[in-house]
């Protein structure tokens, strides 16, 4: 998968337009993952994440030329520079206008390192500190896992990032959702069921 979008890559550096715009439109489910761990939940029905990540898009496509990155594993550490700042300006506007000092409570969810499900969720944004060819294995594990996640239903999506990419328990994800714990832990099942599927399909599909 990276060494075809390493072809996409070297024709968007040199100036090919439709290259950069399939480029970029390949990392949005990566990136829509990444914005929902980071964006602080007190946003939520404020801000939507999708817009933070069209932002970003929009300034990756302008300011294109100055990236001097010349692989993939540099693009995707250069769009998440991008993500990052856009969520902590996001923050600012957002949540300075709240009554309590917001300085003290703003705080971006640090992305952990360590832990994790076996499906690797907690590695979704890669260790800078890492090898190189650590990020890039793990890069193209975290593009391929977020795209097949943009292909089930929106509620299992939301659970299983709610339990394996943020941790949350059960009962919280049932206060945040409104639902069950049953209803939260049969969603959680399909989901996972239906994450695989798309990931086998897709493997399937490479291979043949």
């Amino acid at each position: 998968m990276l060494f075809d979008t390493q072809q996409v890559l070297d024709r968007a550096k040199n100036g090919d337009e439709n290259a950069k715009g399939e480029l970029l439109n390949r990392f949005r489910p990566y990136l829509n993952v990444i914005a929902q761990r980071l964006l602080d939940e007190r946003l939520q029905g404020r801000l939507d994440f999708s817009d933070v990540v069209q932002t970003t898009f929009l300034e990756a496509s302008r300011d294109f030329q100055s990236f001097r990155g010349d692989s993939v594993e540099s693009l995707l550490a250069w769009l998440r520079n991008i993500l990052r700042n856009n969520v902590s300006t996001a923050h600012q506007q957002h949540l300075a206008a709240q009554k309590r000092s917001a300085r003290k409570e703003i705080t971006l969810r640090v992305t952990s390192e360590s832990g994790g499900s076996s499906l690797g969720m907690a590695d979704i944004v890669p260790s800078e500190s890492s090898s190189p060819s650590q990020r890039m294995m793990r890069d193209e594990a975290s593009v391929f896992l977020a795209s097949c996640m943009e292909q089930i239903p929106e509620t299992q999506r939301d659970a299983i990032r709610m339990r394996y990419l943020e941790g949350m328990s059960l009962k919280d994800i049932s206060d945040r959702m409104s639902k069950s714990e049953m209803a939260v832990a049969g969603l959680l099942k399909r989901g996972l069921r239906a994450l695989r599927e798309e990931m086998l399909n897709r493997q399937n599909g490479l291979s043949a």
